[in-house]
């Protein structure tokens, strides 16, 4: 008898229980993460795509590592892939030229490009610079540093004459074209002429843990990617000092290719300049918005260029 009331009850109070978990649930759907992207618009037709295409592929610079930088752009471009209506999908490569060249093909349409990266995709891919990430102090712009173990006796960029340096890559900006031009602005010589070796450690965070790690005595990098290892403890400011940092540069933008179709151009840059109101936008560092640019805001990257006499196979290797 007993087994029996407890069974009935159980029947009674099912629909109750089942009613509740479905309104739980409905609940715990409604307060998604922000930069979640609804499942009707994972899979997009692609009759919105640009003319002749069927996706639209995104290039990103090896800045850090592929992973991470795939990770940081994904809510950036499922939230592109929605508002434009076509499959977007990402391309990497393991250096700066290989996006540059992979846009020169037409096999990139879209992509994030380090400054100096961006003026070389300009004259070789026709790139067009047209949105910059605004960090969360109000600026669009950055700066480069060279940083030293903290413990070493180095002071000024002066004494880094005949000493082992790291750069990032000849094609970046923070990591390779600043420094050059404030070693040949302060000593009137080249860093390959100053230095006692240079090498290339490939991304930002390889150039901060090869001086953590003590296997150069300076390297090259930005305040972006040195605060962010900062953040996750993965470097202190113990273990790599700043040495000196250069005057604000501008910002690393996003380009499309200047033959891309108008229309779909315009949805892509709308998509991004106007993220920040539907989604958390993402990207290199802390990104709170996207703001229009333009090539002019990079004129003083290309006087810097022309100023060190850089050739494109010196900076693209």
């Amino acid at each position: 008898m007993l087994r029996r009331n407890v069974l009935t009850t159980a029947l009674v109070l099912l629909p109750s229980l089942v009613a509740c978990n479905q309104a739980s649930n409905q609940g715990n759907t409604s307060q998604q993460s922000p930069s979640a992207v609804p499942a009707s618009a994972q899979r997009p037709s692609t009759s919105a795509c640009p003319s002749g295409k069927s996706e639209i592929i995104m290039g990103l610079i090896p800045a850090e590592n592929n992973q991470e930088m795939a990770q940081k752009f994904e809510p950036m471009r499922a939230y592109i892939e929605q508002k434009v209506g076509c499959p977007v999908k990402v391309f990497q490569a393991t250096d700066y030229a290989g996006v540059i060249e992979a846009m020169k093909k037409d096999r990139v349409d879209l992509a994030w490009f380090g400054p100096l990266s961006y003026i070389l995709a300009e004259q070789e891919a026709g790139a067009e610079a047209f949105a910059v990430g605004v960090r969360d102090n109000g600026q669009s712009t950055y700066r480069s540093l060279f940083v030293v173990p903290g413990d070493s006796p180095l002071k000024s960029l002066e004494d880094l004459k005949g000493k082992t340096v790291a750069f990032v890559d000849p094609a970046s900006t923070s990591g390779a074209l600043v420094p050059s031009y404030l070693v040949k602005k302060k000593t009137g010589q080249t860093p390959q002429e100053f230095f006692g070796k240079l090498t290339y450690a490939g991304t930002h965070d390889a150039s901060e843990l090869a001086v953590k790690n003590k296997t150069v005595e300076a390297a090259a990098d930005n305040d972006i990617t040195y605060e962010k290892m900062l953040g996750k403890g993965l470097i202190t400011k113990e273990s790599n000092r700043i040495l000196l940092q250069s005057d604000p540069l501008p910002g690393s933008p996003l380009v499309y290719r200047n033959d891309l179709d108008s229309t779909a151009k315009q949805k892509i840059k709308d998509a991004i300049l106007t993220a920040h109101k539907d989604i958390k936008v993402t990207g290199y560092g802390n990104i709170i918005r996207y703001d229009a640019t333009d090539a002019a805001a990079y004129q003083p990257i290309r006087d810097m260029v022309k100023e060190l006499g850089l050739k494109r196979e010196q900076m693209a290797k």
